[in-house]
């Protein structure tokens, strides 16, 4: 009986390993997207779609990659990678340096073909359509990376693009009416939206995050406040208000926040509406800034 069941148990345990070996042939595709805006575009292109997982580089609290620094961690996850989607036009600094060494990895830009303005501005997402442009390149990249799930990629593209120029239409529809159209900005990252919206930039706080203006700077941007009578003054969720705040005290304009949705939550389900949500918010906003 000993004899029987020991055999029984050697063929079950063969018949695991088997089945595990099968299975695990089929390894699942990886998409590493570099930050929190692509791997929100990529996330509705291509999550949900059966064998493909899709993930951040960058940890949705870093915003803009403004010098950002490779670590160990990261280079271990771009060569576990299967194809890399990346904001491209110039915003990633580092990614020459990640593909040299993941030579085999297929890289997807989010940019290609986007005509860039306001001196080669990469924030293109954060003006609507910039971002459905973005949304259609990814699908069309993972399209040619991944052709076996290439209609899927371009049903959910075409899903979500339908809702951004939803999204679109009642922003430019909500905003048009406006007579204040002037908005002090804290850095670059809004001049595509302010172009989508008719909007005009009257003044840059910072224009590098991080690098505070000089106080001459400052002056002149109170000044312009002053003469253009600007009653729109904005920082960013990501970013210090200390800066905004001085300007807030020298005008009496009060500092409302305006997102580029750079951050925010990773887990997927709500990541998906991550960006739809912080555009409302930010119209929601506009309205109640330029109209008071």
């Amino acid at each position: 009986m000993r004899r029987i069941n020991r055999w029984t148990c050697v063929a079950a345990t063969a018949g695991l390993l088997l089945a595990g070996a099968v299975t695990g042939a089929a390894k699942p595709l990886e998409i590493l997207t570099s930050f929190y805006p692509v791997y929100v575009a990529t996330l509705n292109v291509a999550g949900g779609v059966e064998g493909v997982t899709v993930k951040c580089l960058t940890p949705p609290v870093v915003g803009c990659l403004h010098d950002y620094q490779l670590t160990p961690g990261d280079m271990k996850a771009i060569a576990r990678a299967d194809i890399f989607v990346a904001n491209g036009a110039g915003m990633e600094t580092f990614l020459g340096k990640a593909l040299a060494q993941s030579p085999g990895l297929k890289l997807v830009d989010a940019s290609k073909g986007i005509k860039l303005a306001f001196a080669d501005n990469p924030h293109v997402w954060v003006g609507i359509s910039g971002a459905i442009a973005q949304v259609r390149n990814i699908a069309r990249g993972l399209a040619e990376a991944d052709p076996a799930h290439a209609a899927e990629y371009e049903k959910n593209a075409t899903a979500y693009v339908a809702r951004l120029e939803a999204l679109r239409g009642e922003m430019r529809a909500s905003l048009a009416g406006l007579k204040n159209r002037e908005i002090i900005t804290f850095h670059e990252a809004f001049p595509y939206f302010a172009a989508e919206f008719d909007l005009d930039i009257a003044g840059v706080i910072e224009r590098e995050p991080g690098s505070e203006p000089a106080a001459r700077e400052l002056a002149e941007t109170v000044e312009t406040v002053r003469r253009k009578k600007v009653r729109a003054l904005f920082a960013e969720p990501q970013y210090p208000e200390k800066c905004a705040k001085v300007i807030e005290r020298e005008t009496g304009v009060p500092v409302s926040i305006l997102d580029p949705v750079v951050t925010g939550p990773r887990d997927p389900v709500r990541a998906k509406d991550a960006y739809i949500a912080a555009m409302r918010k930010n119209l929601d906003v506009l309205c109640r800034a330029l109209t008071e």
